[in-house]
């Protein structure tokens, strides 16, 4: 974890702190809990982020709306086609949130929350030193305030939370990339759709891959392998003449030759797939050898 902190920290040049929690806190506990970092006296306002959320992250932009309506927090919310299946964000033309509604009966708005906010340091002032939840215990009452508004995603989100979900988040992200950033993706007779390939990843001979692919650093792909809807996390081996589709590659995890998986496998970190094996939706958590087939999803601990 640490190691993963200063690569960060390194690239992005910013200090990285965390703040550990003792016992689950719930979505604002946390914040009450890191306030001697989130409050330094300036009054400056801070973002809070679910991690399990994937879209353009449009932070600059909800900053100034954020600033221009000199509110005390701002929700990023999405439009939806079936607002009933959601918790619905009510907002009026100025952006301001005048309540929330679970699961309406009867169309009442098409946002619903996104899972980012700015906030200004006085929302730590609504927040004590417990289990909370700032979605139904704190934003009601910034709302019930009038300082609470709503600010539309301009693009695609996804939460990703599930592996299906990640999945179809990297597709949708590869679609914004091909739109905005194309010179990014792979390209060459060995790639399908979008494909994103890491500078120090080796891809072999005579391999197709795509759509939906990401491949991580130091990944070595061999000659033959088919690859697509995947995520090939860092220093991945995968050998020749293996596929591997709608599945989730974790970390110096290794694929033996000619064998495959699908169906929506997840391997763990350093997970090794002996050669010739077929694996259908098999979960397998990290540090596990893999001597047989799985021909029928399961979590193998």
């Amino acid at each position: 974890m640490m190691g993963f902190i200063k690569e960060w920290g390194d690239k992005l040049g910013v200090k990285i702190t965390c703040s550990q929690e003792t016992e689950p806190m719930g979505t604002a506990g946390p914040l009450a809990l890191a306030r001697h970092l989130l409050d330094d006296g300036s009054g400056k306002p801070f973002f809070v982020l679910n991690s399990d959320v994937v879209c353009p992250y449009p932070m600059k932009d909800m900053l100034d709306f954020h600033m221009a309506r000199k509110g005390e927090a701002t929700i990023l919310v999405t439009k939806v086609d079936d607002p009933s299946k959601y918790g619905v964000v009510v907002i009026n033309e100025y952006g301001q949130v005048q309540r929330f509604v679970e699961k309406p009966k009867e169309f009442v708005g098409d946002k619903i929350n996104a899972g980012i906010y700015v906030c200004d340091p006085a929302v730590l002032n609504r927040i004590e030193l417990r289990p909370t939840s700032i979605e139904r215990e704190v934003f009601p009452h910034v709302a019930a305030d009038n300082k609470l508004f709503a600010f539309t995603l301009p693009g695609y989100w996804m939460d990703v939370g599930q592996p299906r979900d990640y999945l179809k988040g990297l597709t949708l992200h590869l679609d914004n990339l091909r739109i905005h950033k194309p010179q990014q993706l792979a390209a060459g007779s060995s790639y399908v759709g979008n494909v994103l390939v890491a500078e120090t990843a080796a891809v072999g001979n005579d391999c197709m891959i795509g759509p939906d692919v990401s491949i991580g650093d130091g990944c070595v792909i061999g000659d033959g392998v088919r690859l697509s809807n995947c995520v090939v996390m860092r220093g991945v081996t995968v050998k020749d003449h293996s596929k591997v589709d709608k599945s989730i590659i974790g970390w110096d995890s290794s694929i033996g030759p000619w064998s495959r998986l699908e169906e929506y496998c997840v391997l763990g970190e350093d997970v090794q797939v002996k050669e010739e094996l077929y694996l259908n939706g098999a979960v397998v958590l990290p540090h596990k050898e893999i001597k047989e087939s799985v021909q029928q999803p399961t979590i193998v601990l």
